[in-house]
């Protein structure tokens, strides 16, 4: 059986059908050019950031980038990291941490190789602007929608009936078990 031949009476797979139907048309920007993509975060970015200015938006990107660092995961993803690092900074004493953490990773922290990028955090490892940028990058980036379709999650089932009603089996990858060798199965007689 091929791989898009289904047997009879059967439909396809919820799996492919969320990615081909739901996932792949929100994700235009895997197939944009960077510079196309560049613009849509500017644009996005435009009115987004109520205290951080743009040069301290691009170094903290580096820094999320740096604390997870993801290849294929496009900067607009981390807009959310951003963002709440910008709602915190709204606390005058945060503020202030943040403006000290930046003036000591420098201008250029951002166009600086990664060795160096590590190692400038490894130094302020320890501080209060490390403590809060890495928790907003972890608390945030992963919880966002972008991020989820970049590493193939569907997000929590339970709201959505389970794992088992929404594709727990559908492992396309494993081989067929003969059916003497798969065991009962949840809501069949034997």
């Amino acid at each position: 059986m091929g791989t898009n031949d289904f047997p009879p009476g059967h439909s396809i797979p919820r799996r492919k059908f969320v990615v081909t139907s739901a996932v792949l048309p929100g994700l235009w920007w895997l197939e944009a050019p960077l510079s196309q993509i560049a613009t849509a975060a500017a644009a996005a970015a435009d009115g987004e950031l109520k205290i951080l200015t743009p040069d301290q938006a691009a170094t903290l990107t580096a820094v999320a980038r740096t604390i997870a660092p993801h290849d294929g995961l496009p900067d607009p993803a981390y807009r959310p990291v951003l963002k709440a690092i910008d709602e915190a900074a709204a606390d005058a004493p945060t503020h202030a941490t943040i403006n000290s953490g930046l003036d000591h990773l420098g201008k250029r922290f951002g166009s600086d190789t990664e060795e160096h990028r590590v190692a400038a955090l490894k130094a302020l490892e320890h501080s209060d602007f490390f403590a809060l940028v890495r928790a907003k990058t972890l608390q945030t980036l992963y919880s966002s929608a972008l991020a989820y379709a970049h590493f193939g999650y569907e997000g929590e089932a339970f709201s959505k009936g389970g794992y088992l009603a929404r594709g727990f089996n559908d492992l396309k990858w494993l081989p067929d078990v003969p059916l003497e060798d798969s065991g009962p199965v949840t809501g069949q007689e034997p």
